[in-house]
């Protein structure tokens, strides 16, 4: 049986799901143990791995006995058993467009870039084809996105405090930005949010770089 009220965490460091998980686990400002699964290696595949997560995917978190796949999962559970910083408003308008944004971003967005779905694509078509297919992707996504946040956005994403669609706007704006190297600039208000988000420790402790399973880069 495993310990009571510890958190631990299954990530890979690049992974943008995993991002968002430990971003919402900073915001709620629980500690966790970090197990690093190499998506590149093929650790997910691993018999042992499997029985954590039967889809062979990162995120994972094991909450004493209590264990959860699926970065949306998790975010909902951890709103529920550790209340105390909620991400999720009280207001039932607002509560529904962060529930559409962090839904968005995990089932319209980041399933048809993961890597299955990109090695997928090189193998068939070739790496040229994977890129387009990536950055049209996220374009389309982006645009959204920005759609859905013209007029209700405050100094976060949907207001004037954190709230569950930032961690999940900030993850996937980061692969956007810093794994393709897309200029965001039509899309200001995601623009102006990632700056935002850069500036939070919550945010800078999450991202892919800084964290145990990273290159190094020296």
């Amino acid at each position: 049986m495993a310990d009571e009220g510890k958190l631990t965490l299954y990530s890979y460091w690049r992974s943008s799901c995993a991002h968002r998980t430990r971003i919402v686990l900073n915001l709620k400002g629980l500690k966790y143990e970090y197990k690093a699964v190499n998506l590149l290696k093929g650790e997910q595949s691993d018999p042992e791995y499997e029985k954590i997560n039967p889809m062979k995917y990162v995120p994972a978190l094991l909450d004493g006995d209590t264990l959860i796949a699926d970065s949306f999962a998790i975010a909902l559970y951890l709103e529920e058993k550790y209340p105390e910083k909620p991400l999720l408003p009280q207001d039932l308008k607002l509560k529904a467009l962060n529930l559409q944004i962090a839904s968005i971003v995990c089932s319209s967005i980041q399933p048809l870039h993961n890597l299955v779905v990109l090695n997928y694509i090189e193998q068939k078509l070739g790496p040229e084809e994977k890129n387009t297919w990536f950055i049209n992707l996220l374009n389309r996504g982006l645009a959204a996105l920005e759609k859905l946040l013209k007029g209700c956005a405050g100094k976060y994403a949907t207001g004037d405090e954190i709230r569950l669609a930032d961690p999940f706007l900030a993850s996937q704006i980061y692969v956007a930005i810093r794994r393709m190297q897309m200029d965001i600039s039509s899309y200001p208000t995601l623009s102006r949010l990632y700056q935002v988000y850069e500036q939070i420790p919550a945010f800078q402790a999450a991202l892919p770089e800084n964290q145990p399973d990273a290159p190094s880069s020296s």
